[in-house]
């Protein structure tokens, strides 16, 4: 049912429950409560460049898009020389709801009973809008019982943050009148903005857990000492960087999220961890490396190990073509590495 109507300079804007905003002119009255009945829910089609009729959306809107996903390790390669960068790739795909799309409503033969019937006026109004404004050559599809009529639509529960319902809802209408779809078309791509793409390419991206080496490791149980720094650093899953890029029509989106190193906690112990660690070496240094951990007691009475927990923080952040940048906020991995502490007994003759 409808909630309520007004009217925004040109447009007519209708609330119906749910949030969703359309230019109605008295179609929309008949079939906006049936439409989950008329028109089922699918998995959305692949998304084209395409922007007219055809290009392949859901009747909801939705479109599924592919997202590059590269890892930039946070650990150097092992090969000879033991330099560069580590970096790995993957292709996952995403569903993407735009905030206006075009929505599904009468078939030409239904509009047109309208629009010569009771309702006609309703089609007009104070600044000189009519039916054949609105929808240009309707006439020629009112005998047309298959097609539909398809009226751009904006969806509250999809504003990005910061937006309103009716300053996006609007704009989107100054330039986006109904359009006809003939029976087996297409709905008309609607418009991704490169924030929108971008946070729904981001939700589609997994950071591995981070992986630790550390040493010393003596004995069979490869036992850390108690009082001795213990060295801790990244191996290769472990992402420094993440970048995601994903496309839809004319805006390309890329998210980028980046850290500065490994976090470190342990009962019993003093962490000094600034970075991803380095790996050790015979001959290093000591205090060469920027993350190592001091453990003060043995494990003995932690049942034998002590939990190291490890945790990975990032900074995402996005830019697109259409010119929209923004923060998506802080993420975490974590994961835990259980490490014996041994102490050396001294016997005193």
């Amino acid at each position: 049912m409808l909630k309520k109507a007004r009217v925004i300079g040109r447009t007519t804007i209708v609330k119906a429950r749910g949030g969703v905003a359309c230019p109605v002119m008295v179609m929309a009255v008949v079939v906006v409560a049936a439409l989950s009945a008329v028109f089922p829910v699918v998995a959305p089609p692949a998304y084209g460049k395409d922007l007219s009729a055809g290009s392949g959306q859901g009747s909801d809107g939705s479109a599924q898009i592919s997202v590059s996903v590269s890892y930039e390790s946070a650990a150097s390669s092992s090969g000879g020389d033991g330099g560069g960068v580590v970096t790995s790739s993957q292709t996952v795909t995403a569903t993407v709801l735009p905030t206006c799309y075009y929505l599904p409503m009468q078939s030409g033969k239904e509009f047109a009973e309208d629009a010569r019937g009771e309702y006609k006026s309703l089609f007009n109004d104070e600044n000189g809008g009519t039916v054949d404004t609105r929808y240009p050559g309707w006439q020629e599809h009112a005998d047309d019982a298959e097609g539909h009529w398809y009226v751009p639509t904006c969806s509250s529960a999809r504003l990005q943050p910061g937006e309103h319902i009716d300053q996006v809802a609007e704009e989107y209408f100054k330039d986006h009148l109904p359009v006809f779809v003939p029976a087996g078309g297409q709905a008309p791509a609607a418009l991704i903005d490169g924030g929108t793409l971008a946070r729904a390419a981001w939700d589609a991206v997994t950071i591995p857990q981070p992986g630790v080496e550390t040493n010393p490791k003596l004995g069979d149980s490869g036992a850390t000492l108690v009082g001795m720094d213990t060295w801790v650093w990244a191996t290769e899953e472990t992402p420094a960087k993440v970048t995601a890029t994903a496309t839809a029509g004319p805006v390309t989106a890329t998210v980028t999220a980046v850290s500065d190193g490994l976090r470190l906690s342990a009962p019993d112990s003093v962490p000094d961890c600034h970075g991803f660690g380095t790996a050790w070496s015979e001959g290093a240094g000591e205090g060469s490396s920027d993350c190592t951990i001091e453990f003060t007691r043995s494990s003995a009475h932690l049942g034998g190990t002590t939990p190291l927990d490890i945790s990975v923080g990032y900074s995402v952040s996005y830019t697109a073509t259409d010119g929209a940048s923004g923060d998506l906020g802080a993420v975490t991995t974590t994961t835990t590495h259980s490490i014996p502490v041994a102490e050396i007994q001294t016997v005193n003759n």
